[in-house]
């Protein structure tokens, strides 16, 4: 089984990281507290696991990473992937390459702290996928831009993204997906692109709070942008101008 694991750390001020053994898996822990951090990983093979393990093997503990002005590039090339684990971190990129079947993401960013212009961009090419990420909660998250780009059927989203000044571009392709998606709290902007038959789709976009770096925002804005190229789809929206709404 191969491992490949690349790094590039700058004023990197406590790291640690763990490789467990495995007969038939690439495992990586993490634990890193520091700001500007660029971390690279590639892993090729079966059963790559990042952060923590969501139940299968019981083998890694939580990822954890906090700081700011982290550069996070993971590559995964095979089937039954797994991501798991907290990240706190202001004003990073995110840049996450899937290619394979029964991947698991559960991954949460500013849970526990300020989650302030993150930049996600997930590629993912397969099927059977499940992912169920978050970002924000009681802590400030603003200034987000995510971006989705699946090539697959038969995934399961799960997608909370509580941040203030949110863009989030949804490109779909493939049948028999279920996506749930949740936008709350200020500006929100949703672009959905749907190719593919028999999808499942809960759409909830609730406006709220003005971020605080937009000037002149007395009252946001939520805005659903829908592309839909599908039989046999059932598509749920619920959008409210209340933050105490759910």
């Amino acid at each position: 089984m191969k491992k490949l694991i690349s790094l590039g750390l700058l004023s990197l001020m406590s790291t640690t990281f763990l490789f467990a053994q495995a007969t038939d898996d690439n495992e990586i822990k993490i634990t890193q507290t520091g700001d500007t951090l660029d971390l690279y990983i590639d892993q090729i093979g079966f059963g790559n696991k990042i952060g923590g393990d969501n139940g299968s093997s019981g083998s890694l503990s939580a990822m954890s990473i906090t700081g700011s002005t982290l550069d996070f590039d993971l590559d995964f090339s095979g089937n039954n992937n797994v991501l798991f684990g907290p990240v706190v971190a202001d004003s990073s990129v995110y840049k996450l390459d899937f290619t394979g079947d029964s991947n698991s993401i559960d991954w949460n960013i500013g849970y526990q702290g300020s989650a302030d212009s993150s930049d996600i961009n997930f590629d993912v090419t397969g099927s059977s996928n499940t992912f169920d990420l978050d970002q924000g909660y009681f802590f400030s998250a603003e200034r987000l831009d995510a971006d989705l780009i699946l090539i697959g059927s038969s995934n399961v989203f799960d997608v909370d993204w509580e941040s203030d000044d949110l863009t989030w571009n949804f490109d779909i392709t493939g049948g028999s997906n279920n996506v749930n998606t949740l936008q709350k709290d200020g500006e929100q902007s949703l672009t959905f692109t749907l190719d593919g038959d028999s999808a499942d789709v809960d759409i909830n976009q609730l406006s709220g709070t003005c971020a605080a770096s937009v000037s002149g925002c007395a009252s946001p804005d939520s805005i659903i942008t829908l592309d839909i190229t599908s039989d046999n789809a059932t598509i749920q929206i619920n959008q409210k101008d209340s933050a105490n709404d759910s």
